[in-house]
């Protein structure tokens, strides 16, 4: 599980840097623009959040939503930077700290516990979720969504071992 994990982090701050890309194109005044901030920076709180959890430390968040909405600039940085953050992370644990399981306490107030390997998984699949989102709104306004499958990853990572050619 230890390299699916690393290949799906991986594959996360690739999505993430497409999707961003492509809404930094479309510019402050795109009503996409003020939509996907909205849905981007609820799952980059929800990243922050199993972060701390994953470390056992504390975190500043109240919710799972913020108050006042950042700019698609400072969201992004955000966001890149915790995607760095989280390859680092995987990386450096081994089996036995995947199989942990962690007590914490939700936004709600909600007691949790969740092993090391579960956080992970919910982080991964809810970032899938929310791009998904920014995805349909954009196609909603006719405008193509970034490239976000990982197929496409696997094969444009790694081209020439997966027999791919340029079209």
């Amino acid at each position: 599980m230890h390299d699916t994990l690393q290949h799906l982090f991986r594959y996360k701050a690739w999505a993430n840097d497409e999707l961003l890309t492509a809404l930094a194109r479309l510019g402050g005044e795109s009503p996409i623009t003020g939509l996907a901030i909205k849905a981007l920076s609820h799952s980059y709180v929800v990243d922050r959040i199993f972060a701390a959890h994953l470390r056992r430390k504390a975190h500043p968040y109240t919710s799972a939503n913020l108050s006042e909405m950042p700019t698609l600039e400072d969201l992004s940085m955000g966001i890149r930077e915790s995607d760095r953050e989280y390859i680092d992370c995987v990386s450096a644990l081994d089996r036995d700290q995947l199989a942990e399981s962690i007590d914490f306490v939700f936004t709600d107030g909600a007691p949790g516990r969740m092993s090391r390997e579960e956080m992970l998984m919910h982080v991964i699949t809810h970032g899938i979720g929310h791009r998904g989102q920014v995805s349909a709104v954009m196609l909603l306004n006719s405008v193509a969504p970034a490239k976000d499958g990982f197929t496409t990853y696997l094969h444009e990572m790694a081209a020439s071992t997966r027999r791919r050619t340029a079209a």
